[in-house]
C-alpha cells in the first residue's frame, strides 16, 4: 500500500486545513486537509469544526478554510460510496500519537474491504494479541475515518460494537462492502 500515516513534529504544525463536505447515501461527509492535501480529520459529519478538535495538537489548524472539493480526496469518497471500495487505499493520511497507535493505523489501513476482523484480531495483528482495549481505543481515537477503517472491526460475537459515526452508518458501511 502506497499511503502511510506520517508522523509531523510539533514544530511543522499546520496552519489552515481545507475542508470540504460531500453527500453520501448515509449522510455528509466532511474531510480536512493540510497544505500537502493529506487527510487530518474526517467522518460524516458536516461540522468540520468539530473534526478539527479531533486532530492531534501538533498537526491540529488554526484556521479551517472551506472548498467546494478537495480533488483527489473528495474524488476517493465519492468513488467508494459509489462501490469502488479501493478508492480510499492511496489516498494520504496524517495523524499523530504514541507508537503503537500509529502502529495500529496503519494495520487499519490493510484490513481490505469485505473482510471484517474482531478486536481480538485486530489486537493480534497489531503485534499486541492481549491488548484487545488497546486496539479498540485505536479505533476510537482514529481522526480519519473512512480513510483509516476502524468501521471494519466488530466485536468478537460478530456485532458491531462502537462507531463515533452512529452504529446505521457503520452498518451501512459493513454491508456495503460486504455486497462488493
Amino acid at each position: 500500500m502506497t499511503s502511510a500515516i506520517a508522523v509531523r513534529e510539533a514544530r511543522s504544525s499546520v496552519r489552515t486545513a481545507d475542508f470540504a463536505t460531500v453527500s453520501t447515501p448515509i449522510g455528509p461527509f466532511t474531510a480536512l486537509v493540510d497544505g500537502d492535501g493529506a487527510v487530518l480529520a474526517s467522518g460524516w459529519t458536516a461540522d468540520a469544526h468539530n473534526l478539527r478538535s479531533l486532530i492531534h495538537a501538533t498537526l491540529r489548524p488554526a484556521e479551517l478554510r472551506e472548498r467546494d472539493e478537495l480533488g483527489g480526496v473528495t474524488d476517493a469518497i465519492t468513488a467508494y460510496h459509489r462501490g469502488d471500495l479501493t478508492a480510499i487505499d492511496t489516498v494520504a493520511v496524517r495523524q499523530q500519537s504514541g507508537e503503537f497507535l500509529m502502529h495500529a493505523w496503519q494495520i487499519l489501513r490493510e484490513v481490505p474491504a469485505g473482510t471484517p476482523l474482531t478486536y481480538t484480531a485486530f489486537a493480534a495483528r497489531s503485534g499486541r494479541p492481549a491488548a484487545t482495549r488497546a486496539a479498540a481505543n485505536a479505533c476510537a481515537r482514529n481522526a480519519a475515518a473512512l480513510f483509516v477503517p476502524c468501521h471494519r472491526i466488530l466485536r468478537t460475537d460478530g456485532t458491531l460494537g462502537g462507531f463515533r459515526w452512529g452504529l446505521p452508518a457503520k452498518r451501512w458501511l459493513i454491508d456495503h462492502e460486504a455486497s462488493a
